[in-house]
């Protein structure tokens, strides 16, 4: 399911669905601050929520609490103000796109400009007052557009806006995404265009969402990648290649030897599982994510 589906999905299911996890919740054996391997604390461990938006966000607020995590990302306003109660933080944010501004359709495109401007400047204030430090950006299709004119569009775009961020010790991270299978035409594709872009906009409020998922159908290579640009990734999101489900040993990537070189770059934010969990069960999908933090957790 596309992301924006998902997360249309989860605002209309949230309100009426109920997890019964048999036992496993309320027993806390998933819980992995009662595991045989505790967390290490080098990173802050994140899920987005519209992988998980089939289930009630409280539930899965508990859940997460007590799988010794610290954020549900891709979340809102509203939702942070329940995530609180859970003692929970949204690692990187977001709030409902003005009208025809989409994953597709976002900075690259100067008609949407105007509007962006006013969407975050009414979300920044909004993340401050939640303790939420970084909101996501999209670059948005190329459009017949050459890729330096959309460095151009998004540069001009930004400006006002990162005028804003900076101003309230907001960080905007605009995520790479894959062209080839997800997000066809999409511009930012590359590591090295968003960081062409991190250049132009010169502020240190500006970084780039890492999504080794994305990138390593895109261009592979992660790890080089990691090493090189690291000081203008501010997230990463992770998923297994191919089918974009669970960070096991079913697929290509080896997500602890990634771990462990993005630990060597001296990052101790937080790593998103952004992966669709394939379990016919909840208890399972539940599970898998357990088992991708304790993957992660260099």
């Amino acid at each position: 399911m596309k992301r924006r589906a998902a997360l249309k999905a989860s605002a209309i299911t949230t309100s009426g669905l109920f997890l019964n996890l048999n036992g496993a919740v309320a027993n806390r054996k998933a819980g992995l601050e009662n595991s045989t391997n505790p967390l290490k604390g080098t990173f802050k461990h994140s899920v987005s929520r519209w992988c998980y938006g089939k289930i009630p966000l409280e539930t899965f607020c508990q859940t997460v609490a007590d799988f010794g995590m610290h954020s549900i990302e891709l979340t809102g306003p509203e939702e942070w103000e329940v995530m609180k109660r859970y003692g929970l933080t949204c690692a990187i944010g977001w709030d409902k796109y003005p009208e025809g501004v989409g994953l597709d359709n976002f900075y690259t495109n100067p008609e949407n400009h105007a509007a962006l401007e006013t969407y975050y400047r009414d979300l920044i204030p909004k993340a401050v007052k939640a303790g939420v430090t970084n909101l996501i950006a999209i670059a948005g299709q190329r459009q017949g557009r050459s890729d330096y004119q959309n460095l151009i569009n998004c540069k001009n775009g930004l400006a006002p806006v990162m005028k804003m961020a900076e101003d309230n010790g907001i960080t905007i991270s605009m995520e790479y995404l894959n062209s080839k299978v997800d997000h066809a035409d999409h511009q930012f594709d590359n590591m090295e265009w968003g960081v062409a872009l991190c250049e132009m906009l010169g502020s240190p409020n500006f970084k780039i969402l890492y999504d080794i998922y994305h990138a390593q159908i895109m261009e592979g290579d992660v790890v080089a990648t990691i090493r090189k640009y690291a000081d203008y990734i501010a997230h990463y999101h992770t998923a297994g290649v191919p089918g974009r489900n669970e960070i096991d040993e079913t697929q290509e990537l080896n997500y602890r030897f990634i771990m462990e070189e993005i630990k060597k770059t001296g990052y101790t934010g937080f790593i998103g599982q952004e992966f669709i969990p394939s379990g016919a069960t909840q208890e399972e999908q539940l599970a898998a994510l357990k088992a991708a933090v304790m993957i992660c957790d260099a």
